[in-house]
């Protein structure tokens, strides 16, 4: 085992005595060591419970014959940082994470590894350890929360509540019933109930192979949530027995099958970020350009909020992920069904059961909201390494628009014009220095795209950005323009009233400019000059690199 690294031989004496005032007695040290990697912290919603959760872990790991040992990671709530200086940390804390537990897993050879995570940053940053690491691991999150419900009966969530803001301000909706919404939004603990980044990305494991079937939808607290618990913690045994590693698992071909699902979810933009980062991590090449083949032939199956009225539990009770899956083979034949996963079944044995138990919550291929996927990339003159939409979250009429573009230095000083009613009908807002390296941090943008939202504004105006979005945003919003401005990018080079067009259908991204006059236009412009003083910041300003790689940091 990995672990007798550190147990058995004679000059390990001191470390087995080390061990020993932890607990750990001479039986156990015949016994794999495995890790609890759990991300417990009282602030965010989706992880205040992972506490009790891990100890249920540990209990099972220990039932099953191992020895478990548990420790934490950090967790940055993307809602609770949202608007203010710290979101800026939400997407670094991605790497924070992942270095980590690279450090605990080296510095103490675990044989393998249970990762508890839940929202937005921690799965990928989990998720690129594991590959990194390359022990074997198994995943288990802690689950979504149920949708609020209004005393009236309304059902709502986060995002009521931030697009609320805007509808207030606009005079559309009152101050006491914002706090309704307030009150009523997030119920219980878990990850937000709306198909935003965290469960797109737990449903995405389960694509992967990494999780078990209904990781992403089973409710938080529930008893099938711990009987995964259960099941995962009894099965990480197995895997290091055979010795399955997470880079057995994701593969090229796991990655195809996880973008045909979040093709079929019409899931967060987030998605694509993260998961070239886990390419990264693994030595997976894998290209923008691939995303859209794989978006070009899977049809957008299940509309979850924002896109759409349903939530996590309205997925769960359809069939869940297993049954998205298996209509996308069915029609298509697309996915690799023979990969291993962790469950010790083939990813086809995994579906097999599987069906759609409410066509109205996941729709057959034959009665899809669209022919194409719910994510796309953009290219064009704006975008020369990609760009990417929630084509899933935006209109018919919004598919094909051109405008003036309204162009804002930082999320910050959008939302202050937005707010104001500088934004005009016909408009495409334009919010730059706001990549990896010019927030730097690529904050997320859900409190302009909400507000605008909430001003009756959302099949009128575009909004593009370096930065990202909330998995919550919707309409036609897109972000992740590479380069970023403060690389020298082309949006770099707008003007205030240049024309920006936008295509969804040619998947195209443009302003009316020649080449020349970007080229001009961008040798003008003075150095960038870094806008935060955060030690942390700065040194990861130095290193980050595009969003169309992932944002990962150079080595």
């Amino acid at each position: 085992m990995r672990s007798d690294r550190i147990k058995t031989a004679l000059e390990f004496a001191p470390h087995r005595a080390l061990l020993k005032a932890t607990g750990v007695t001479d039986a156990d040290m015949g016994k794999p060591f495995i890790a609890i990697v759990n991300s417990y912290v009282d602030i965010v919603p989706g992880h205040v419970h992972l506490q009790e959760f891990g100890k249920k872990v540990k209990e099972a790991v220990r039932a099953a014959g191992g020895v478990p040992f548990e420790f934490n990671t950090i967790a940055v709530d993307d809602g609770i940082a949202m608007g203010h200086e710290g979101m800026k940390f939400s997407l670094p804390s991605r790497e924070l994470i992942a270095d980590s537990i690279e450090t605990m897993i080296s510095a103490h050879p675990f044989d393998g590894m249970v990762c508890i995570p839940n929202c937005d940053k921690i799965v990928p940053g989990m998720l690129m350890a594991a590959v990194r690491v390359n022990i074997p691991a198994i995943f288990i999150s802690g689950g979504p929360m149920a949708a609020g419900r209004t005393p009236d009966g309304e059902v709502i969530d986060l995002i009521s509540v931030f697009e609320g803001v805007g509808a207030v301000q606009a005079g559309r909706m009152s101050r006491s019933r914002l706090k309704v919404l307030e009150d009523y939004a997030c119920p219980s603990c878990g990850s937000c109930s709306g198909m935003f980044t965290a469960n797109s990305m737990n449903c995405l494991m389960e694509a992967l192979g990494i999780a078990l079937p209904y990781n992403g939808s089973a409710l938080a607290n529930t008893p099938e949530r711990e009987e995964l618990a259960q099941r995962a913690a009894a099965l990480i045994l197995e895997l290091v027995e055979r010795d399955l590693r997470p880079r057995d698992i994701i593969t090229a071909e796991a990655m195809d099958d996880a973008f045909a699902l979040d093709m079929a979810m019409g899931g967060s933009t987030n998605t694509i970020l993260h998961a070239l980062a886990i390419c990264n991590e693994a030595g997976i090449p894998y290209s923008m350009e691939r995303i859209n083949q794989v978006s070009a032939r899977v049809r957008h199956l299940c509309k979850v909020s924002p896109a759409g009225k349903w939530h996590m539990e309205d997925v769960h009770r359809a069939g869940g992920i297993p049954a998205i899956l298996n209509e996308i083979h069915r029609a298509t034949g697309l996915l690799h069904l023979d990969r291993p996963t962790v469950s010790g079944k083939t990813m086809g044995e995994n579906l097999l059961g599987a069906q759609i138990r409410d066509e109205e919550v996941i729709r057959r291929w034959e009665n899809a909201h669209s022919t194409d996927g719910g994510l796309a990339i953009l290219f064009g003159n704006l975008a020369p390494r990609g760009s990417v939409v929630k084509t899933g979250g935006v209109t018919a009429d919004m598919r094909r628009f051109s405008g003036p573009a309204r162009i804002y230095e930082s999320q910050e000083d959008a939302l202050r014009g937005i707010l104001a009613k500088e934004v005009q009908p016909g408009d495409v807002v334009v919010i730059r220095y706001e990549g990896p390296k010019g927030g730097p941090g690529m904050q997320e943008m859900l409190s302009p795209t909400s507000a605008i939202m909430g001003m009756g504004l959302g099949d009128k105006v575009a909004l593009i950005t370096d930065g990202r979005f909330s998995g919550g945003t919707r309409g036609a919003c897109i972000g992740h323009i590479s380069p970023e401005a403060a690389a020298g990018g082309p949006i770099a080079a707008l003007q205030p009233g240049d024309v920006i067009e936008i295509n969804l259908d040619e998947r195209t991204l443009n302003v009316r400019l020649s080449d020349e006059e970007i080229a001009r236009r961008l040798a003008e412009l003075p150095p960038f000059q870094p806008r935060t003083t955060s030690r942390w910041l700065r040194r990861y300003q130095q290193f980050v690199t595009s969003a169309d790689t992932g944002a990962v940091l150079m080595c």
